[in-house]
């Protein structure tokens, strides 16, 4: 579904993505890990156009997504999930979500989309019309996801979703994001707590320095204490 060959990205002078090289498969939960400063923030922000120069390929369900407009790549059917949520402040949880239904290609009722997210996120359903800056930390990234899964994506990019939360909540979104790869949606995603990432993931690549350095089976790098203390521990 999505396959990146020999990405490279600056921002101004500073070569951050040395040219990666990874494959995401229909279906699958694949876990990208490495140390802060790896590379993986500027890897999903590649593949969106959010960087500010990309050489190499970046081909989305078979077609070519380097030179196109961000907006244009999220109605190819590409969700992104930002680290630091961009939650919009004086905006209730429901006119968060409406924002996330203007930006989908293919426009459905309002009523259908905020059933339909209800359902996933029960705890958001109970503040649609709570100030959304005023939720917790583990709230607000579930407005998050909530808000990229409006346009239906067919694949998600979620970087550091546990970020600050709860052992709790980290628990329920990661069962979550189970559930979503178990109804056809797949999923790369970016996260430092490494043994639940793994727990859940299908595959895993490892980036150090701008590279990929390390590929295998999630449960074969999860059982691999030195590939993990070499290149994960902080």
């Amino acid at each position: 579904m999505l396959r990146i060959e020999n990405l490279q990205a600056w921002y101004g002078p500073s070569h951050v993505l040395q040219g990666i090289t990874l494959r995401v498969r229909p279906g699958e939960i694949v876990c990208l890990i490495g140390r802060n400063g790896a590379g993986k923030t500027t890897t999903l922000r590649g593949v969106m156009g959010l960087v500010g120069r990309a050489t190499g390929s970046v081909v989305f369900d078979g077609q070519e997504l380097l030179g196109m407009p961000t907006h244009v790549r999220n109605g190819l059917g590409l969700g992104y999930v930002p680290e630091e949520r961009r939650i919009v402040q004086g905006l209730t949880v429901r006119d968060n979500l409406r924002l996330g239904l203007l930006a989908a290609k293919h426009r459905r009722p309002e009523r259908e989309v905020i059933d339909e997210i209800a359902a996933i996120f029960p705890r958001l359903a109970e503040r649609l019309d709570q100030d959304a800056i005023t939720m917790s930390g583990g709230e607000q990234q579930m407005l998050a996801i909530a808000r990229a899964m409006v346009s239906r994506p067919r694949l998600i990019m979620l970087d550091e979703p546990s970020e600050g939360i709860m052992p709790v909540l980290v628990d329920e979104m990661l069962e979550l994001f189970v559930r979503l790869r178990t109804e056809g949606t797949t999923i790369l995603l970016v996260e430092q707590n490494v043994e639940r990432a793994l727990g859940i993931a299908d595959r895993a690549y490892i980036m150090d320095q701008g590279l990929i350095v390390h590929e295998s089976a999630a449960a074969v790098l999860l059982a691999d204490e030195a590939i993990k203390d070499r290149y994960c521990s902080v």
